[in-house]
């Protein structure tokens, strides 16, 4: 599971950052605490930059946005595409979340420890395979995860697919690949313990080991 991630910086990694200055982009601060059914940047197939709720909601929900009560900020790599919620999307809104890292926590309940994870290697920012779908005017997403390879296991179980760039391309042209995102190489540290509205770059600094 990803509950909690780090927005992207939209200038590195080659991006096209024209669109910055277009509204709603515009004066775009990145959060370092971004949270289920907020707003945050997809990118749709043909690379364009959009803006989508982070927790799907599928074009077929009667009712308001409050009456969607599935947790679908998250899907299962492995079973999404038959699942209800996500079938419909599974081959026409696909997409990708960019994002600098994300969080995941361990210890027991009340006593957790969050943890920042990035990329072991060079790049700045990682990219997530999505879903997208468009819920009367509403631009929804989820992203996928998968059981978490060894670069992460000892803090959760699952992971984000995290795609590297052939991988990108392969995930937004229809490929159904079980290894996207397998290989992805992670790397991780303690930081400290932060509230629901806290924000800021030092959300993510090094807390350095435990004891």
């Amino acid at each position: 599971m990803c509950g909690r991630f780090v927005d992207p910086n939209l200038r590195s990694a080659g991006l096209d950052t024209s669109w910055l200055r277009i509204e709603p982009f515009a004066g775009w601060e990145p959060r370092f605490n971004v949270k289920p059914t907020q707003d945050v940047v997809i990118l749709a197939p043909d690379l364009r930059p959009l803006l989508a709720r982070w927790w799907l909601i599928p074009s077929w929900h009667k009712g308001e946005v409050k009456d969607w009560k599935a947790i679908t900020f998250n899907a299962r790599f492995e079973d999404a595409a038959g699942k209800p919620s996500f079938r419909a999307v599974w081959n026409k809104g696909r997409c990708l979340i960019p994002m600098r890292g994300y969080y995941e926590w361990t210890g027991d309940k009340g006593q957790k420890t969050p943890h920042f994870i990035q990329s072991a290697g060079n790049e700045e920012n990682l990219f997530a395979a999505g879903l997208a779908s468009r819920w009367n005017d509403l631009l929804t997403c989820t992203m996928l995860t998968r059981a978490a390879n060894d670069s992460v296991s000892g803090v959760h179980h699952r992971m984000p697919v995290l795609l590297n760039t052939a991988e990108q391309e392969a995930w937004l042209a229809g490929s159904n690949d079980p290894d996207l995102g397998r290989g992805t190489a992670l790397k991780h540290h303690r930081v400290q313990r932060f509230g629901l509205h806290d924000d800021g770059e030092e959300l993510i600094e090094d807390m350095g080991s435990e004891g």
